[in-house]
């Protein structure tokens, strides 16, 4: 299988050499492209980084997640997920019933303060055990509301009722390929104002032609050393997943990101990567028994013969 890490390498030097330096919402500051797009041919093996360890069963919980439409994290931390916790955290310790010690600004102070840090990590430990444990309390705190399974599987319509995006898109593959409408949104202007973070991942639209799938997906924002790695192995193996119900082969991820940007304390790390020799793209296996979405659980979706890098920590800008 061809090496797949190349476009994904050769956006990160061309954001260092001709990017341009920004403020941003943290404070970190960032150096950032605007209208960059990466292409895979997905026949040419699964794109998930080589060049660095990238987390394939964080990836296919959270999509999983997404696809049933769930925005409960119970089900993320049933498979050691943790990605979404602090949403749900946020929630219980600044709520009336929350007793415990003050979390106010809890994601900056962690950062900071190694005794708050140590304080925090308690307080999340007992708080996802909890969810785990206690039906109630998971159904009160472990709801992250309008999050992207909500918005593909149950979009509120104004006149009551909801619309299931990735079910209409399906039926309009199989019914209608040549159809310019094969979209999924989750940018909703009337939650924006509201939302911590409003969606990353703003629509994705499909596209068929010669018996194969296409996926492109338009992401306002990227950070491309820790997030986008995760995006486009997890919207990789979404076109995989709906290429098999739809009995289509799979043709191109198509990534395009309108502010694509490096943190500038990643710089070390994107350079520590950049040194780095790719190894060969692996496979991706799903079960050949499973065609509906519905029916992939976990051992259902693995990759074959994934060679990587050492991971390459970087903090988070929050």
């Amino acid at each position: 299988m061809a090496n797949q890490d190349q476009a994904y390498l050769e956006l990160l030097k061309k954001i260092m050499t001709e990017g341009n330096d920004k403020n941003d919402r943290t404070g970190t500051g960032t150096r950032s492209l605007f209208g960059a797009q990466m292409r895979f041919d997905l026949s040419q093996g699964f794109p998930i980084l080589t060049t660095k360890r990238v987390p394939f069963g964080l990836i296919k919980s959270e999509l999983l997640w997404f696809l049933r439409g769930d925005t409960n994290i119970r089900f993320l931390l049933e498979h050691k997920n943790h990605i979404w916790d602090e949403w749900a955290f946020k929630n219980w310790v600044t709520s009336p019933e929350y007793q415990g010690p003050d979390m106010t600004d809890f994601g900056l102070r962690s950062q900071s303060d190694p005794a708050f840090k140590a304080v925090y990590d308690e307080e999340m430990s007992k708080f996802c055990q909890r969810i785990l444990d206690d039906d109630d309390f998971a159904r009160k705190y472990g709801n992250l509301g309008d999050v992207y399974g909500a918005q593909w599987r149950h979009w509120g319509k104004r006149d009551g009722g909801f619309i299931d995006q990735i079910a209409g898109v399906i039926e309009q593959i199989k019914t209608n390929p040549d159809s310019r409408r094969l979209i999924v949104t989750a940018w909703n202007p009337e939650d924006v104002p509201m939302s911590a973070l409003p969606p990353c991942h703003v629509l994705f639209q499909f596209y068929v032609a010669g018996g194969k799938l296409s996926l492109q997906l338009y992401q306002r924002s990227g950070d491309m050393f820790l997030g986008v790695p995760f995006n486009i192995a997890s919207y990789s193996l979404l076109l995989s997943l709906i290429a098999r119900e739809t009995g289509l082969e799979v043709g191109e991820f198509v990534h395009t990101i309108g502010d694509a940007h490096i943190y500038k304390n990643h710089f070390d790390q994107v350079k520590e990567q950049l040194s780095r020799q790719p190894f060969d793209a692996p496979t991706l296996w799903l079960n050949p028994e499973k065609r509906r979405l519905a029916d992939f659980e976990m051992a259902d979706i693995k990759l074959i013969g994934y060679q990587h890098g050492s991971t390459i920590k970087a903090p988070v800008a929050v």
